[in-house]
């Protein structure tokens, strides 16, 4: 059994600030630590359930988060960017499921660190004309792929975002926001173990089942923060206005998925915003 691991950090154990996730802050290297111990246990649930390959993409930020060596010895690890496909970075119609581990709400919802891929830059994301975030972009084009979600950690909100999106998917909440930069903290020990059992129980026979299928071609739509961003993405053939700030295009969603990622690279060069201003 193939298993794939996106491995994010704003949704990881014991994390609720900006300086817990980001190169720099005061606690970064604690928040690298426990996010290596959460996606360790993701691992080792994956391996209880019969996984003989595993491969984990480090999808946050800089994408250097892990290091390799706190990385569990039987999972590889994908680091670094940029990649094509960012947060789904290696995932292939050839692995059995997909779990994402420390994943958070999207844009506008009241979530721990939550946003929708660039911090405020990006206000709105639509799939189809429902709105939709990392967790609902990421299950949508792995089900493209033919790859089920089976398991999600993160805090309340990215639980119930998930939930929201595919009620199958078995997820565990690590934390329970009380605010965009505030939680009530479950025990570390405890929510690995339960990491652990979630991923069990989402690998397992009965919970893993083949996702919906999906039409051949999507619309995705972005609402940014700014105009410039907009019109400067209008050059790219295939994309259209809906207004001053908002533009769409149509596809394949894993194609989508890759020209997303050329549109925030193109708004990086043009913002130099922080992500949770």
């Amino acid at each position: 059994m193939r298993i794939y691991i996106s491995a994010d950090m704003e949704g990881i154990t014991g994390l609720v600030d900006a300086a817990d996730v980001q190169p720099g802050g005061r606690d970064y290297e604690r928040g690298r630590q426990m996010m290596a111990e959460d996606v360790n246990a993701a691992v080792r649930g994956a391996i209880a359930a019969g996984a003989t390959d595993i491969v984990v993409n480090d999808a946050h930020g800089p994408m250097r988060n892990l290091v390799p060596e706190a990385l569990h010895p039987q999972a590889r690890l994908i680091r670094g960017k940029p990649k094509h496909m960012g947060m789904l970075e290696g995932l292939t119609p050839e692995h059995d499921a997909m779990i994402c581990v420390g994943y958070h709400s999207r844009a506008g919802t009241l979530g721990v660190l939550s946003h929708s891929f660039m911090g405020h830059e990006i206000e709105d994301i639509w799939l189809d004309g429902r709105p939709v975030g990392e967790i609902g972009l990421a299950h949508a084009t792995a089900a493209t792929l033919g790859v089920p979600l089976v398991a999600l950690t993160g805090d309340d909100s990215a639980c119930a975002e998930t939930a929201a999106w595919d009620d199958s998917v078995t997820t565990v909440a690590v934390k329970r926001a009380h605010d965009r930069f505030a939680a009530e903290l479950r025990p570390a020990a405890e929510a690995h173990r339960a990491i652990e059992e979630a991923v069990i129980t989402g690998l397992s026979a009965g919970k893993r089942k083949a996702p919906t299928p999906t039409s051949d071609s999507a619309t995705l739509t972005v609402r940014w923060q700014s105009a410039s961003v907009a019109s400067t993405l209008l050059g790219i053939p295939g994309v259209t206005s809906v207004d001053s700030r908002t533009i769409e295009t149509h596809g394949q969603l894993t194609s989508l998925y890759r020209l997303f990622g050329i549109w925030m690279r193109v708004a990086a060069s043009l913002t130099n915003q922080p992500p949770y201003c």
